[in-house]
């Protein structure tokens, strides 16, 4: 989530806050929220409460997998340790996706940030707009990700803010209601921070790397965290919560509000896999930049976000990520002559502009960082 300067003014027309408009339950939807017929989710992924049902041999059966965290960080036995880096690995390197259980991340606090992000949210307009996403940025409360006044919108309202490093915070932008909710954003920031930074460790021994190689190459870790508010939408097939996407860090944490509707969706195959979420677990998915480092041993996973008629649902996601500084590249590990290097090197920096400064498309960002291949003769 780098920084951007705006160098000319964009033009993105009236956008209309959808917290507001659920209000009034809305027969007809706003035109710059209804999708085109080839982008609208089906009506059997709008089926939330329900597990899907899969007919494809490649899914039966299957489900997101779930790592134990305590299984890595607490190294109860040697055997243990190496079933779950093993299913660490596996689940990265087929899905891109996976929940972690016992993860260390103090229950009450993930408790108390949502309750205040709830507060947040239900503040009146007028206080939420004191923190204005401008167009072309993405911090502050609003749209993101918008940058024509011709584009579709996503059915969501969200909470923007950059955490480390200090520097690109914009303090303006830090809600002062409801009571401490910045200082507990910040503690539940710092025990985020850890799962993430032990996570890469992990990772990187199941690649047969030393345990601090993504630490070495990240330098200051880039960190920010973006509350995504869904209201309940009157017609939920012709929305979508949120466009389809990958992420651009390295890892990418969410945590579902207790009581919220399924509503993350995953791609997988060529199928869109709705996410349910375990009780007080995280979602961890795998970020751009760890396919390019692996050179596309571990991807990038695309997914996206859909509305529900009767629920609002709330996420509170962190994004991980290295310093806007370093140079990346494919690891000399993952290219070999079989493994030819599929991504050029880059300033992550650059990258991070690229990403914030183009609306989500699949995996269209990454296109940024491919080496294109020529099919002439």
């Amino acid at each position: 989530m780098a920084p951007v300067h705006i160098i000319s003014p964009i033009n993105v027309g009236h956008i209309d806050d959808v917290i507001e408009l659920s209000k009034t339950k809305p027969d007809t939807i706003p035109q710059r929220f209804v999708r085109d017929i080839t982008e609208r989710p089906t009506i059997a992924t709008l089926t939330p409460n329900k597990a899907p049902i899969i007919t494809t041999p490649t899914h039966n059966n299957h489900h997101m997998p779930i790592i134990d965290f305590s299984n890595l960080s607490k190294h109860n036995t040697h055997e243990l340790f190496l079933h779950e880096l093993l299913n660490l690995a596996t689940a990265c390197q087929n899905w891109g996706f996976f929940q972690v259980v016992n993860h260390g991340v103090d229950l009450n606090l993930m408790e108390s940030i949502e309750k205040m992000s709830n507060e947040f949210f239900m503040l009146p307009l007028e206080e939420k707009q004191k923190y204005p996403m401008l167009p072309g940025t993405i911090q502050g409360y609003g749209q993101a990700f918008v940058f024509s006044e011709d584009q579709k919108l996503d059915w969501c309202n969200m909470l923007a803010l950059a955490i480390e490093p200090q520097h690109a915070r914009n303090p303006n932008l830090w809600p002062k209601k409801p009571e401490k909710f910045s200082e507990t954003l910040e503690e539940y920031s710092r025990e985020v921070r850890k799962l993430c930074e032990n996570l890469v460790k992990y990772i990187a021994i199941g690649l047969g790397l030393k345990e601090e190689a993504f630490d070495s190459m990240f330098g200051e870790a880039v960190q920010a965290i973006r509350i995504n508010y869904y209201p309940a939408c009157s017609r939920p097939e012709l929305v979508m919560g949120l466009s389809p996407h990958s992420d651009g860090s390295a890892l990418t944490v969410l945590q579902q509000a207790k009581g919220s509707p399924v509503g993350l969706q995953i791609l997988k195959d060529g199928i869109w896999i709705p996410v349910h979420t375990l009780p007080n677990a995280l979602v961890i998915n795998i970020g751009d930049t760890i396919e390019v480092l692996t050179n596309g041993k571990y991807k990038s996973v695309e997914h996206r976000a859909v509305a529900n008629e009767n629920k609002d649902r709330l996420s509170l996601v962190t994004f991980y990520a290295p310093s806007y500084e370093v140079e990346l590249g494919p690891m000399p590990e993952f290219v070999d002559a079989n493994h030819p290097c599929k991504f050029r090197r880059y300033n992550h920096g650059e990258y991070s502009k690229h990403y914030v400064t183009h609306r989500l498309q699949g995996k269209k960002a990454l296109d940024f960082a491919k080496i294109q291949t020529s099919n002439a003769f």
